[in-house]
């Protein structure tokens, strides 16, 4: 296990946004034409700020295999740019109707709401021509089922099934397990392709991928839990964001039917489980380990 590893994890995410946002910064320079405030729109949203769990996620994956450091980063752009269009779409009025998203105010605030879907529909777009690019690997097959698996993870059978299903969910009485599926696809989905990506690329076979899905599996609902105790409890300042929505809005969500203690009970056993599916790995797995770790401590 790292030493230190709070900061190391620290150290890690600085290193890798400044990764990404260089990728997001070169890709969106704007035009010089009537399309600059779509693109300032996008570098709004994209550059700077959060928390790039997936990314870093598609890094420490990487490092089980050896893969180069550079491809993994790319397709760490490539998914965050698809969480980041899912946050421009999420906040609009027709949606969250949220004024703040990182601390700074939402696209559609800064800019408006056309120039918002705009952006949000051209990350979408950017994700895929990211991954479709000779320099993300020079395999067209490993290209192809990046993304054929990032679509999966990012449509109806994923993130935007599970936002659909939390749309829903409003004011309904769900149980524990319809709220842990909700979760599983809206937040789980892209979570579990950060890690599922590496193992395209060291073109692991599918029954080989079980210890790794059952990593994502267990840390991607377990920093959903952690997300809710924010939501529950948590000061909106620190987390850059509106806090209090699910109460307000009747959502049923894993801290509401557990109650908060309990709640971070089962994100913390998650977290235990999450790391025993690595016990076959030695220190390559060890920033892994360290995500896993911290997950939890994000709403303290």
């Amino acid at each position: 296990m790292l030493d230190r590893p709070k900061a190391a994890i620290d150290l890690e995410s600085r290193r890798v946004s400044r990764a990404v946002d260089a990728i997001f910064a070169h890709l969106l320079r704007p035009p010089g034409d009537s399309r600059d405030k779509l693109f300032e729109a996008m570098r709004h949203a994209a550059i700077g700020g959060g928390k790039r769990l997936r990314p870093l996620l598609a890094v420490a994956s990487a490092r089980l295999f050896a893969i180069d450091e550079r491809r993994a980063i790319r397709v760490g752009a490539a998914i965050e740019a698809i969480h980041v269009y899912s946050l421009i779409h999420d906040d609009l009025p027709c949606m969250d109707n949220d004024d703040m998203r990182r601390g700074k105010p939402t696209v559609h605030r800064a800019f408006d709401e056309a120039t918002a879907i705009l952006a949000g529909d051209s990350l979408h777009a950017m994700a895929f021509e990211i991954l479709s690019d000779h320099e993300t690997h020079e395999d067209p097959f490993v290209r192809a089922a990046l993304t054929l698996d990032l679509a999966r993870a990012a449509g109806p059978s994923g993130m935007a099934g599970g936002q659909m299903m939390d749309l829903a969910a409003e004011g309904e009485a769900l149980d524990l397990q319809a709220v842990t599926r909700l979760q599983q696809l809206k937040t789980g989905a892209l979570i579990e392709f950060a890690v599922e990506a590496a193992c395209i690329m060291a073109r692991l076979p599918a029954e080989a991928r079980t210890p790794y899905r059952g990593y994502a599996r267990n840390i991607g609902l377990a920093f959903q839990i952690a997300d809710d105790l924010i939501d529950h409890s948590g000061d909106a300042a620190a987390a850059g964001k509106r806090v209090g929505k699910d109460a307000a809005s009747g959502k049923a969500t894993i801290v509401s039917l557990l109650g908060p203690d309990r709640a971070r009970q089962q994100a913390e056993m998650l977290v235990e489980q999450a790391v025993e599916h690595l016990s076959n790995h030695g220190s390559e797995a060890d920033l892994l380990r360290a995500i896993a770790a911290f997950v939890t401590e994000r709403d303290r």
